[in-house]
């Protein structure tokens, strides 16, 4: 059994980052712990870019842009949509969602950081209150998904190993 591992160093990555200005109280704790997580990680400031959007609706044609454009390795789609009284938080939150099938489409991979909660406070938690940052989170696997990418193309690549599992094994 051959597993892929990838690292955590996104030295040389180059990140698009998709954030919504609509509940930018929160959204911007979510690009903060992101930018903050990407930089620990060895990705340079020159090699990120910030797309801002007005909500999670607009989320996924810019996402698309990102991808198709060959400019990224990998995309961090942040958003906050917070359950109201309407049916409006199931449409947005929704579309929002369809980011997933861009990253299917076309090989780019695009880390889910959008919080779609019950309540405001269950947002602020998830933007670095007790339930940690989500867009941090979101960074994390956005180098770890691109990095493993990077060693299915090319075994041995240096973000990411091929190892012989040997359980199971006689």
């Amino acid at each position: 059994m051959r597993i892929v591992e990838a690292t955590l160093n996104g030295a040389g990555l180059r990140i698009g980052v998709v954030v919504t200005r609509f509940n930018d109280t929160v959204t911007r704790r979510l690009l903060d712990g992101a930018l903050d997580s990407l930089r620990r990680h060895n990705v340079r400031d020159d090699d990120i870019t910030v797309a801002w959007v007005p909500g999670g609706w607009e989320l996924p044609v810019v996402v698309r842009r990102l991808a198709d454009g060959g400019q990224v390795d990998a995309i961090i789609a942040l958003a906050a949509v917070v359950r109201g009284q309407t049916a409006h938080f199931d449409y947005v939150a929704g579309n929002a969602a369809t980011v997933g099938r861009v990253a299917a489409d076309s090989g780019v991979p695009v880390s889910f950081g959008v919080l779609t909660t019950e309540t405001w406070e269950q947002a602020v938690d998830r933007a670095g209150g007790k339930r940690g940052n989500a867009g941090a989170d979101a960074a994390l696997a956005a180098i770890e998904t691109a990095r493993v990418l990077e060693a299915l193309e090319k075994p041995g690549a240096s973000g990411a190993s091929w190892r012989a599992d040997d359980a199971g094994s006689a």
